[in-house]
Order: C-alpha cells, then structure tokens, then sequence
C-alpha cells in the first residue's frame, strides 16, 4: 500500500469517527418553560467548620403542589458525589453546629417554620423550636450550647402563650377590620399584624425560648431583599449583634443601627451607632476585636454606596475602609486570622468578590468571571465557597482557595439537563450615552444562531432603578427563555445601575425619564447599526418595576417600538406616592412629597403625557399582581385604562395571588406564555 493510498485510508476514517461521535451527540435544542421550572434553584452553601463539607439549599418547582419544594443537600469540599439529608420538601437554610456534627435548619413541615437540627451523616430530624409564631434566621452560638432566631410577636405580649392566644382571637373573630394610626401599615406583600419580630434565644437541644428584645417596638432585623445576616454571635458566644430600625416614622426612615444585647438576656439592648444613614450585616472578627458591618451615609437614601466599616469594641469608634472604593460593598466575612475581611460587589455586569485588609490598603480582587452570588469563609480561612452563575449556567457552588486560585465546581445539579440546552453565552458592548457618557450593554443570541439571517430584537430594561442587569441565571426574567423563539436580547445598565461608580448611580434620582431613557434609546440604535444580523424594524422593549415605568415612559415619548410589555410599573407618580409604603423611596427621588415638590412629580409622570404623540400608537401587555404594596396594582389599572380610551391594541393581566415578583410555578408558566405570545403577535 502506498503513502498516498494510506493517507486517503486515514483521512477517510478519521472522517467516518467524526461523523459517527457526531451522530451519538444529539443537537443541542431551544430551552422552554418546561425545562426552566424543571431546573433545580442551588442556593445558601455553608461550610462546615471542620472544613469538610459545604450544606446547602435546593428548591425544584413542583407544577401540581405550585410551590417551591426546598430541601438540605451536602457535598464534600473535596469535591465528589451530592447527597440529599431531607427529603419531605420543606427544608431550607442549613447551618452547621461549631462541631460540625449536627445541621440546623428551618422547616414548616408541622405547620409555622420552626428549628429543627439532624445528624451531618444522616438521621432523623429533632424539633428545636415549638413556637407559635413561627422562627427563622437560625444562627448557632460559637460554643454550641445555642440557637438564636427571630420570631414575629406582639411586643406586649410576655410569653408564647400570649401570642397564641392573641391569633386564635382574631382567626376566630368575624370582623376582619384593619386599623391603624402610622405609617408602614402594609409591606411589601403584607398587611401589618400589629406583630414586631424579635431577637430569641433557645437551648441548642430545644426547650423554652426566651425574647431578648421583649416590648421593643421595632423589628430585628428590618425587612431586606437579600441583604447578609443582620444577626451575630461575639466569639466567646455572650452577646449578640444586631441591626435594627427604633424610628417613629418608618416609612420615610432608612436609618438602621447596629445593637449588641447580651445573650443571657441580662440587660437590655445597646445601640452601639448612630449613623443617620443605614448600618446592616455585622460580623464579629474571629478574635473579638472588631465588628465589620456595611453602612449607608446618606440619611433616606437607600441605594446610598455601602461602606465596609469596622466598629472597635475596645473604644466603641468606627473605621471606613472603602470610602475610596467606589463601589458597593456587599456581604462580608472574616479572615481566620482577624487581619482581612472578603467581600463582594457589583461591577460591570459581574459579582466579583474583594479582600480588603483590616488595617491599610486597597481592595484586591479575588474572584472574577461571572457573578459570584454568595459566598463563605472556613474556619482555618484557607477555603472560600461562593455561588456562581452566568447568563447560560444556573446558579451551582464552587469553592477555591481564599487567595482565589484553584476555582473548581462541587454541584453539577442541572448538569444533565443544561448538557441538552443550546445556551449562547453573552457579549458584552459599551457605547457612548447621554452627555458623552460610556454606557454597558449586554447582547444574547438566540439559540441555533445563523449570521446571515435578520432576527427581531427584545431590549430588556431592568428594574430598581438602582439596580443592574448582572451576567446572571434568573427565574422571572429569564433571557434565555425570551431569546428561545428567535429574538437578540439586549440589556443595557444605563444611568442608576451599580458597579459604574457613584456619579453613575446617582444620575437617575430626579431624572427619571431623562439620561437613563436616552441611554436606553441609544443603546438600541447602537446595537441595530452594530449587528447586522439584528433588524431595526422588529424591535420591542419589556420592563419590571421601574422598568415598567420605562415603558410607560416610552409608550407616551416614542413610536419606536413595535409592542411593549409592562410589568409592576409606576404610571401617575402622584397616586403612587399616596398607595406605596417605603416614603423615603419617592421623597428621594423626587426631591420631597408631592405637594411640596410638585414639578417633578409632574414631570417624571408618564400619565402627564397620555396625548403627547396624540394617542398612544404602540401595542402593549400590561401584568401585575394584586398583593404588590410597593408598586400598587392600580398603577398597572391606570395606565391599561389610558391605552384602551385611546383605542391602542393592549391587554391586562392581573395576578390576584401575586406581589411584585410572580412566583407559583402555575403563575409563571402563565405570565411567560403571555409574554412571548404578545411577542410573537407583533414581532
């Protein structure tokens, strides 16, 4: 056999392997709604202090209960095979016990969520907690011998007794009136039960609990969205540090402070700051010198910068360590050996995670790539393990060691799932916005992409306003999903978003409709000139909170758009200061109440201008749920009343079981057909 005929032999086999290889691997396909309520929600890791292994918390969908089941998993630090501790679909929050054999963790399998502990290597459950009024935000003290929790009561009441009796009272009684004579009477999604949640503390093999905030008339901690623990053990485990809001005048208050009460309960509780802005999440040093907590500066501001600041117990002073960090800092967590304290922030699109020493120095950045979500410290300090997540890549737990090198992944929990799912990544791209300033964006492909053909593009406009679009797996507003039919996705960070700077995020207060809708306008046209496979005349725009409120602003200034979608968004600035709760919100960005700051209430209303282009020209699917207090659902009323007497295509869905987010399974299965059906009508 010659060369040639050899090489023609081989090139041919080679050829046939390839196609066979092929043939074996299916094509990867569009995902759908089923395969994202499928996906199992990997949150919460905890590493045990013997640091051996990582628990934490994964919530799958159930379609027909239309709930979320949640229930404890761990997996070895080392890496190697999850294993599932509880299995009856309502377990959540794990923390380790100082000896690292027991996990406790909150359930409501029996009816109100209480503490339960179990065995680390498996066993049955024990019952930590037998209170009335429900417990959550476990936390174990360093010596073992306790579990401190929070609990709603009613202040006057003096034991758990009181309190049961108190419900039964009101379940039993006909009259369901609400009464009140101050502000903040409903939040968020709640009405107020005239209930405070308190500090407790219970023996670590259960028994009476016992309140160490007893007749406080303020909440441990304040109602948060995802903030750190606000709760905090000293190391040698006789105090406790706490955040809590003591103002009169809640609603237009931001002002937390950090208290420290002793966990005996001895004596009562100590403000230790008095900051006028808001001190959250403290964290004793491992030797006991310091607390680190986060602050805000700015009195009534509540997307004010978070500073890292370090309270010293000695002197009772504290030290700002990241003023000249121009970035937010985030949830914290000590070094083993008291000299450095890791944190994360927001920047550009990503959660990095920084280390900052405790004495001098600038932060240094540890880990990068994608969006670092949570994140722990072991006891030795030689480990760190974080979520991590991607706009293609659900959120799974990776450690590394804490100088950031040596990255691996523990949990493949959606692995054989996403092994199936053509997911493009995203391509970041900045342009010049309004006032010549450099704005982000973010371009996602559809799935199956072909350069050569012309594709309808979605911009996604975020809410907030002072939040950002992050490089990061969602649930309610999943790109990936809205790409799936065909679309280019394209979410731009324009004036307020973080992770830009202070300048930045401040652009957006009082100019609501203003830089940011300019930055957004450009965006587009940017992005249609730089992509050509985008078709500039099948363009559509879709918005949560005051992304809704963007949309709404377009509806009445652009006829740029071929459908909009608004979800949960602000329409008359005036009656929705008179409807939400959170006062600092509005009295901030619109520089006081309505009626002494008139003109910009006006003027950043898009109901002001209902007939600015005559009538409103472009279809839109208006959504929001009837449990929203802070975006009241009338808002959504209003403005679907506005488009259908002046004629536009337009439709409304109304969630009477929903908030601000939509949750149930169902609900979402629902809002998500909506959505894209009104897509596909117009695009």
């Amino acid at each position: 056999m010659n060369l040639k005929t050899r090489s023609l032999i081989a090139v041919i086999a080679v050829t046939l392997a390839g196609a066979a290889a092929h043939a074996q691997a299916p094509e990867k396909r569009a995902i759908t709604f089923k395969d994202l309520i499928s996906m199992h929600r990997v949150t919460d890791p905890q590493i045990s202090p013997d640091g051996q292994w990582v628990a934490y918390s994964v919530a799958t969908p159930d379609m027909e209960a239309n709930r979320l089941v949640h229930d404890i998993w761990i997996v070895p630090v080392s890496g190697g095979e999850s294993r599932q501790l509880t299995h009856d679909g309502n377990a959540e929050r794990p923390r380790w016990s100082p000896d690292s054999k027991r996990i406790a963790f909150l359930s409501s399998r029996d009816g109100a969520p209480q503490v339960y502990s179990l065995p680390a290597d498996g066993g049955e459950a024990v019952k930590v907690t037998s209170i009335s009024t429900g417990a959550d935000n476990e936390l174990w003290s360093p010596d073992g011998k306790w579990i401190a929790f929070v609990s709603s009561v009613y202040p006057d009441c003096k034991d758990d007794a009181c309190n049961a009796a108190r419900d039964a009272e009101n379940a039993k009684s006909k009259v369901k009136a609400r009464i009140y004579e101050r502000l903040l009477y409903r939040h968020w999604n709640t009405w107020s039960e005239g209930k405070r949640s308190h500090l407790l503390i219970v023996p670590a093999e259960g028994g009476a609990a016992r309140d160490l905030t007893p007749g406080a008339d303020y909440d441990v901690p304040p109602f948060s969205l995802g903030g750190p623990e606000a709760i905090a053990f000293s190391p040698d485990s006789l105090e406790l540090c706490f955040t809590a809001n003591a103002d009169k005048d809640e609603a237009i208050s931001t002002n937390g402070d950090l208290w420290t009460v002793p966990a005996s309960g001895a004596s009562e509780p100590k403000r230790i700051t008095s900051n006028p802005g808001d001190d959250w999440g403290p964290a004793y040093s491992p030797d006991g010198k310091w607390i680190a907590y986060r602050a805000q500066l700015q009195a009534g501001y509540e997307s004010d910068r978070w500073r890292l600041m370090l309270y010293e117990r000695k002197n009772g002073k504290s030290v700002n360590r990241t003023e000249a960090f121009d970035r937010n800092v985030n949830a914290i967590a000590w070094s083993a050996d008291s000299k450095t304290v890791y944190f994360q922030t927001e920047e550009k699109f990503e959660l990095p995670i920084y280390a900052v020493a405790a004495s001098v120095g600038v932060p240094k950045r540890i880990l990068s790539h994608g969006s670092n979500e949570e994140f722990v410290l072991s006891r030795d300090g030689r480990t760190i393990v974080f979520t991590r997540t991607s706009l293609a890549m659900p959120s799974e737990i990776f450690a590394a060691n804490s100088d950031g090198t040596e990255v691996r992944q523990l949990t493949h929990q959606n692995g054989a799932l996403l092994a199936q799912l053509d997911l493009p990544t995203a391509e970041s791209f900045w342009f010049t916005g309004a006032e010549d300033t450099q704005v982000q964006g973010l371009l996602l492909r559809p799935p199956h992409f072909d350069p050569k053909k012309k594709y309808p593009m979605l911009l996604l406009i975020h809410g907030g306003p002072q939040v950002e679009w992050d490089d990061a797996w969602g649930y309610r507003w999943n790109p990936q999903l809205m790409t799936a039919p065909g679309y280019v996705a394209l979410l731009i960070n324009p004036r307020g978003s973080p992770g830009y700077g202070s300048k930045f995020v401040e652009e957006i207060s009082r100019d609501w409709g203003g830089k940011v809708y300019e930055d957004l306008r450009i965006g587009v046209d940017k992005a249609v000139s730089k992509y050509p496979f985008i078709d500039g005349s099948r363009v559509a725009a879709a918005g949560g909170s005051y992304g809704g409120y963007m949309v709404d602003w377009i509806a009445t200034h652009s006829g740029r758009f071929k459908c909009l979608i608004s979800h949960a968004g602000p329409w008359d600035e005036v009656s929705m200061y008179g409807a939400t709760e959170e006062l600092w919100f509005p009295e901030w960005e619109f520089g006081g109440t309505p009626w002494a700051n008139p003109e910009f209430y006006k003027k950043w209303s898009s109901s002001e201008f209902a007939g600015a282009l005559g009538k409103y020209k472009t279809p839109t699917l208006v959504i929001a749920g009837e449990l929203d207090y802070r975006v009241p659902y009338t808002q959504s009323l209003e403005f679907f009343t506005a488009l259908q007497r002046q004629g536009v295509p337009s439709k409304l869905m109304i969630f009477p079981d929903e908030g601000h987010w939509i949750l149930k399974p169902q609900n979402s299965e629902l809002w998500y057909k909506t959505f894209l059906d009104w897509l596909a009508k117009y695009l």
